[in-house]
């Protein structure tokens, strides 16, 4: 399509101001102001409102190589106190014979993961962005049109003007606007399943143990909250079908607990106090490319997963440092491109197979553990008392806490961007 107007060419527009899009700004944010230039992020609903929904009451299950890289951007210190370690993971399936379980100091870890509120990764993640130099910040801001030009992407704003950029970051969630805009296709597999989301309070000290309880409603996770937020909370993830979970959101609190305890069993003690339910439905969304001419595509954009392994920020968080790395290695050179065809083809072909491996592995995961017929429980109740002996499974399934598995990018090692960046530059002749 033909330009409109011409405007001001930015080199990065990150659309989607949520903890992915917010990551990859700031992890830019040191290398594009070492070599002059700019990166402005696009947030529909401004985040100091309380009404994004990026940052509602969710919790999010980081991996140990989430807060690896929260640690080298600089945000982990802030969010560190709002926490809360998993000690030790427990799977079970209700009703059945089989357990898991899976102790981080048997594996030489700290934690398995870290649980961290949505808010208060958020609030870190902005309060970084807010002041720096090389970040323009907009919200609230909508992008209601696209159109491509000969060496940027025009984004058209609701605010009646136009921002060109060079490269265009499609973060806006697994309804993307932005990508459709670009003419990247998507697949929805719906679960047929809502996500009923609160916080109790247990009866009993969780002592940083996250459960995994498999019923034949569907899958309660149940996720150990830092003392901050109350004594002995604990977040609940419950998977159940559209109608049950309309009816038990709207039952009263004492009808509420009644039903959770039913379901969970009594493993924490009677649960009380419980706070506000959130539902989500479930799919399993699928980008058909991470690509598209001047566009790349990120997070629950590029695929949005269930729930049940707690993967989904981590695989977006590495989304964006890949992409952060792809586009940080072109900074150097004046006339570098961090919208060129190279750029993405590289950081399509790096996110490939780690995408593959957790979209496989949760809905693996969901359709295994949502078989009601009977053989196929009593092989995944033998699975998880096999699991429970093997060392070598449980050595596998740290793996994904980690981050581990390929060549990781520099920030999941621990290495800033920024002087990756200075040491090429002055190797340049």
């Amino acid at each position: 399509m033909s330009a409109t107007a011409p405007a001001p060419v930015v080199d990065l527009a990150i659309v989607g101001g949520g903890m992915v899009g917010a990551c990859l700004a700031l992890a830019l944010a040191d290398t594009l102001a070492a070599t002059g230039r700019k990166v402005v992020l696009l947030e529909a609903t401004p985040p100091d409102t309380g009404q994004s929904p990026s940052f509602d009451g969710r919790t999010s299950a980081l991996s140990n190589g989430s807060r690896r890289i929260l640690t080298t951007l600089g945000v982990w210190e802030a969010v560190a106190t709002q926490a809360a370690p998993i000690h030790r993971i427990h799977i079970s399936d209700r009703g059945r014979f089989g357990a898991a379980r899976i102790d981080a100091k048997e594996q030489g870890l700290e934690a398995m993961g870290y649980v961290v509120p949505n808010r208060a990764l958020g609030a870190a993640l902005w309060a970084r962005l807010q002041d720096h130099p090389a970040v323009e910040l907009r919200a609230p801001c909508r992008v209601v049109g696209l159109e491509r030009a000969q060496e940027c992407v025009n984004l058209m704003l609701d605010d009646g003007t136009t921002l060109a950029a060079r490269l265009v970051v499609a973060a806006d969630g697994a309804q993307s606007a932005v990508r459709e805009a670009a003419g990247v296709t998507a697949t929805a597999d719906d679960y047929g399943q809502v996500a009923l989301i609160t916080q109790v309070s247990a009866g009993k000290p969780h002592a940083g143990v996250a459960y995994e309880r498999f019923t034949t409603s569907g899958p309660i996770a149940v996720l150990p909250l830092p003392p901050a937020l109350g004594h002995q909370r604990v977040a609940t993830v419950w998977t159940l079908a559209p109608a049950d979970a309309a009816r038990v959101r709207a039952l009263d609190d004492a009808a509420f607990l009644a039903e959770l305890q039913q379901a969970f069993g009594w493993r924490l003690g009677l649960f009380s106090a419980p706070g506000e339910r959130l539902a989500y439905p479930l799919a399993l969304v699928q980008a058909a490319s991470l690509v598209s001419e001047r566009v790349a595509i990120i997070g629950n954009a590029a695929q949005g997963l269930h729930p049940i392994a707690g993967q989904g920020f981590n695989l977006g968080l590495r989304d964006a440092i890949t992409l952060a790395e792809c586009v940080a290695d072109v900074l150097g050179p004046p006339d570098g491109d961090p919208g060129s065809a190279a750029v993405l083809q590289r950081y399509a072909a790096w996110r490939a197979a780690d995408r593959r491996l957790l979209v496989r592995f949760t809905d693996g995961l969901v359709k295994l553990f949502g078989a009601k017929l009977g053989p196929l429980r009593a092989a995944r109740s033998l699975g998880l008392s096999l699991f429970d002996v093997l060392p070598p499974a449980k050595a596998a399934m740290s793996t994904l806490s980690t981050g581990g598995g390929g060549e990781l990018p520099r920030l999941a090692r621990g290495l800033p961007l920024l002087a990756a960046v200075r040491a090429a530059r002055e190797a340049t002749p």
